[in-house]
């Protein structure tokens, strides 16, 4: 039978699977900062300079004040001590070391050519010598950034790329190269995954590619407490293809539970484990362009709340959390 939910439920327990409604931590230490990246199982990356760069709010919309130079000491200090690597995830993304296997099977896609913007595609095919040069480049010269091997054709616009970036950027998808450092431009910095990745996370086992897409599509479930099919697979930017067999695999095994929500006329799961609080108090500043569980498209479980819960703040593109969401 399923479950029916109010949508002031669904929209508690999708708050309080994001980290929303905890207690803030006086301090925040490093360890917060993991638990709550843990939780939510990427971090997109934007270079929107509104306030600051965009990745660093939603820690921020979490567990109050904390210090940037923890987000950056995980993702782009010593090699030794980081916890987290890029890749498209969602969008470009920060991602918990332990599910780089289970992207993989991505940058085997790219790497065939299979996946990946039109543009880059063609690296893995007619212009793959080109793009295997600049990695034989990397190699032997260490990281680079696309500004030291651009020849100064530099096109105007920030989206107007030269072909060496085009080439660094299809090296990246295909995980033959990762991001090094940033620059204060916040220019990537590219490297050989072999050389930044720790060995213990190289060495994990491949998963096949639809186990692999069964977890990813677990996490997401995990992170968003209840959602369409549409907000399941978006999150980690898988195809209706890839998406379908895992949510089916995972409602078969009970990790996902149908539910029904009143006024809704999508398909909705519900993850085992969500917490249902009775109340959410938080006060936040959100960047719903990011944010993946309070984005736009997920409106159905947000648009009541518009007048006094969530209010949108369409110059700074950012949501204001109010304290208290009612039962």
């Amino acid at each position: 039978m399923t479950e029916s939910l109010n949508p002031a439920l669904a929209r508690r327990i999708a708050l309080a699977a994001q980290g929303f409604g905890e207690a803030m931590p006086s301090i925040v230490r490093a360890n917060h900062l993991r638990r709550t990246i843990a939780r939510l199982g990427l971090h997109q990356i934007d270079s929107v300079n509104v306030l600051t760069r965009a990745h660093y709010l939603p820690a921020y919309s979490r567990l109050g004040v904390y210090d940037p130079r923890l987000l950056e000491a995980d993702a782009w200090g010593p090699l030794r001590s980081r916890r987290l690597f890029e890749y498209w995830a969602h969008e470009a993304s920060l991602i918990p070391l332990p599910l780089q296997p289970l992207l993989r099977w991505r940058q085997a896609m790219a790497d065939a050519g299979e996946t990946g913007w039109k543009g880059l595609r063609i690296f893995a095919r007619d212009r793959r010598a080109d793009a295997i040069s600049i990695l034989e480049r990397i190699r032997n010269d260490g990281p680079l950034a696309a500004s030291d091997i651009e020849s100064g054709k530099r096109r105007a616009g920030w989206w107007e790329w030269g072909d060496s970036k085009m080439a660094l950027e299809w090296l990246f998808w295909s995980g033959h190269i990762t991001t090094a450092t940033r620059r204060a431009s916040f220019e990537r910095v590219y490297d050989l995954t072999e050389r930044v990745l720790p060995q213990t996370i190289l060495a994990l086992p491949t998963p096949e590619p639809a186990a692999a897409r069964r977890q990813l599509i677990e996490h997401s479930a995990r992170a968003l407490g209840v959602a369409t099919a549409k907000d399941l697979r978006d999150y980690f930017r898988l195809s209706p293809t890839e998406a379908h067999p895992a949510i089916a695999q995972l409602v078969e095994e009970g990790v996902l539970q149908p539910v029904k929500i009143d006024g809704w006329n999508q398909s909705t799961w519900l993850h085992r484990e969500a917490r249902r609080p009775r109340r959410i108090r938080h006060a936040a500043l959100l960047a719903p362009s990011i944010d993946l569980g309070t984005r736009p498209r997920r409106a159905p479980l947000w648009h009541t709340l518009s007048d006094r819960n969530i209010r949108p703040c369409s110059a700074a593109h950012l949501w204001i959390l109010c304290s208290t969401v009612p039962a």
